[in-house]
């Protein structure tokens, strides 16, 4: 079945990076557009970024547009979000997932900005 499995987060100050990593399994993964999604406290899921199937130049959503870079191997079956310029407001559990979406949600990677 799909695994998404999220790692890479923790607390970093503001102005600060961090990079994300997503093992995904348990499909052909150099078929799928993948995406990272973020969760912050009392918000709903939200759209970050995503990538398509071949790689390439990512799609950001306007928030995180010139911060972040997502990337992927599909080699390794790996997906990445590098993080740069971190806000306070960038505080969420992010998650990967592919497209059309799994039902299969990792359990994500908690990223706390803050000083």
């Amino acid at each position: 079945q799909v695994q998404l499995v999220e790692s890479g987060g923790g607390l970093v100050q503001p102005g600060g990076s961090l990079r994300l990593s997503c093992a995904a399994s348990g499909f052909t993964f150099s078929s799928y557009v993948m995406r990272w999604y973020r969760q912050a406290p009392g918000k709903e899921r939200e759209w970050v970024a995503g990538i398509s199937s071949a790689g390439g130049q990512g799609s950001y959503a306007d928030s995180v547009k010139g911060r972040f870079t997502i990337s992927r191997d599909n080699a390794k079956n790996m997906l990445y979000l590098q993080m740069n310029s971190l806000k306070a407001e960038d505080t969420a559990v992010y998650y990967c997932n592919r497209s059309p979406a799994s039902a299969s949600w990792g359990q994500g990677t908690q990223v706390t900005v803050s000083s």
